[in-house]
């Protein structure tokens, strides 16, 4: 027996579809349509007819087995064996992220592939693993952030069973994981939606099209409807955690702000279920008020992501100023946002034409992530080049040192610790030809513009562009990629045995520069991480005389009150002789 509950106001007939049998639903009230079925249960796969249209998968679906265009299946959620009855997940304080896309991350590209690779990330250091989007998405392979069936893991990488037992074993082994989610829009292929009730709304538009309806008629039902996704996946799934893709494309002018609204709600959950749960926001609006409480008139995300940190500090090693790097380029930009959060925090932006940002005023630097690379930054570009495509190994392991020395949360994007050479480019698989042929051509338009030869842009569509960016893993014991590995071993081993460098106090922070000589010296307490970006070996001024150096290069001499440094090089100091992290560290120098 199972009761089927649709909200459907848009409907005057609704049924449900079992097999053959099709049985009609009777209103409720509200737009919701109801009705108790003796054939189904657990397994059952059916579907709903709209005004005798159909079948449609159900926009609550928990599993599309056969994707976004097929039945939907019926799970029962707690019949699972669940062991990680005592977890709680580290604080995000001391997180170290690991971003990962499940299609890529290993060659089967499967949830159960990544159980074999959990050693590899606890040896890293890794505390939480983020899951880009895993909701069903059209096609075998994609980034997922075109979904269309939100309540159902992608079938291409496995049952919602392997998820649970992936998350499971992730808990067993001391590790958190958060799931990407896209609340923001839909994707273009299986978005049945429309028929169903008013999911979007033409009174605003999004780069995406129609906006994701948050406050006209039908918005109530509508926010419940990604709140309860939200809940489902950190409650049946037992995620610890949710990022929230571009909330700077939401358009709510309810008195209650919809993310407002979403943190209350999984705030009531972790107190229901007694565990630590995280909501991390992507946003590009420079506004506090989102990780503010909201007891202090703010939406209470727990963090965000710091694109300008990123910015500035890609901008600095590798010189590119197109497009939005337009704005940035300079060591005061890169000094500002290590001490500040946010470069345009009510300045000028060149760029977008006008003034942009506030500033992060009483605010801990827990609330925002820092990272050198990440999905967007790298597969937005035409050939998804990462940065080790784009500077030496000297520079990404000052981009490395000051990610994990900085006082955010640090995240790293997957094969960036050993300078994996396999690219990140966009791929998709639209079933619909014409459609696929419109991604095809929209992506070579889109990077004409930056002076791109069409035929030298990837085409999302061929196979061929997904495969090439696996990532691969016999990489991790060859030549710099084992070097460079070595590297953030040793940074994250560090960064979790140094309480200044857990500190997220940003009064704490100091930083010095010179834009001539091209040099900068991040200070956390006693801890110094002194960077050299220039093209020739210089000396750098130091406050410390350290009794530890975590040099990047060989080739440094230390003097009273100077490091000197090759170039492209950094060296971290500290006066002890890093007894802490000893054991975690394979190798340092001592002064």
């Amino acid at each position: 027996m199972h009761e089927f509950q649709l909200w459907a106001p848009l409907a005057n007939e609704v049924a449900v579809q079992i097999g053959e049998r099709k049985q009609s639903m009777m209103p409720t009230g509200g737009g919701w349509w109801s009705i108790e079925s003796r054939e189904a249960g657990p397994g059952t796969d059916y579907g709903f007819l709209i005004n005798g249209e159909g079948p449609f998968p159900d926009p609550r679906s928990a599993w599309q087995p056969s994707g976004i265009h097929g039945l939907s299946r019926l799970v029962d959620h707690s019949a699972f064996p669940w062991t990680d009855q005592n977890w709680q997940p580290k604080p995000l304080s001391s997180a170290i992220i690991y971003e990962l896309h499940v299609g890529t991350f290993t060659p089967e590209g499967t949830f159960r592939a990544i159980v074999d690779r959990l050693d590899y990330l606890l040896d890293l250091g890794i505390t939480h693993i983020e899951l880009m989007p895993v909701n069903e998405f059209s096609g075998p392979w994609g980034w997922g952030y075109d979904g269309v069936d939100l309540f159902a893991p992608h079938h291409a990488y496995g049952t919602p069973d392997d998820l649970k037992l992936l998350i499971d074993i992730c808990h067993r082994r001391g590790l958190a994981v958060v799931l990407d989610v896209v609340y923001n829009h839909f994707g273009p292929a299986g978005n049945y939606l429309g028929k169903f009730g008013p999911y979007l709304t033409d009174a605003y538009r999004t780069p995406w099209g129609q906006a994701v309806n948050l406050d006209h008629k039908g918005s109530n039902e509508v926010r419940r409807f990604f709140a309860d996704n939200a809940l489902m996946w950190l409650r049946d799934y037992h995620f610890d955690g949710l990022r929230l893709d571009a909330v700077h494309a939401f358009v709510d002018n309810s008195a209650i702000h919809f993310l407002e609204f979403l943190t209350s709600e999984v705030e009531a959950l972790s107190a229901r279920v007694g565990r630590h749960l995280v909501l991390i926001a992507e946003s590009d609006l420079n506004a506090p008020c989102i990780v503010r409480s909201r007891q202090a008139a703010g939406y209470g995300i727990h963090a965000q992501w710091s694109d300008d940190f990123h910015h500035a500090l890609h901008t600095v090693l590798t010189g590119e100023r197109n497009g939005y790097y337009e704005d940035f380029g300079s060591l005061s930009q890169l000094a500002k946002a290590l001490k500040s959060v946010f470069v345009y925090d009510g300045i000028y932006s060149p760029h977008r034409g006008n003034i942009h940002g506030r500033p992060v005023i009483g605010l801990s630097a827990w609330h925002f992530l820092a990272y050198s690379q990440n999905h967007d930054q790298i597969g937005n570009r035409a050939q998804g080049e990462r940065l080790c495509h784009l500077v030496n190994v000297g520079r990404q392991k000052i981009a490395a040192a000051l990610v994990l020395t900085s006082p955010f949360v640090p995240m790293l994007f997957q094969g960036e610790e050993f300078g994996a050479s396999s690219p990140f480019q966009y791929f998709s698989q639209h079933e619909d030809e014409e459609l696929g042929q419109k991604v095809s051509d929209g992506r070579q338009h889109e990077f004409k513009a930056f002076g791109w030869d069409a035929k030298d842009v990837p085409d999302p569509q061929d196979r061929v562009t997904f495969e090439r960016s696996k990532l691969r893993w016999n990489e991790i014991t060859e030549g710099a990629h084992a070097e460079l590995l070595a590297w953030y071993k040793q940074l994250i081993a560090l960064r979790r045995s140094s309480s200044e460098l857990t500190d997220g106090r940003l009064t704490e922070v100091e930083v010095s520069f010179d834009e001539h000589a091209q040099w900068l010296v991040l200070r956390r307490g006693s801890v110094e991480v002194v960077c050299n970006l220039a093209s020739e070996t210089q000396p750098i001024p130091i406050n410390c005389m350290p009794r530890g150096v975590l040099s990047s290069s060989e080739r440094w001499d230390l003097r009273p009150g100077l490091i000197e440094l090759p170039p492209d090089s950094v060296a971290i100091l500290a006066p002890h002789a890093f007894a802490s992290m000893q054991q975690h560290l394979g190798q340092y120098a001592t002064a």
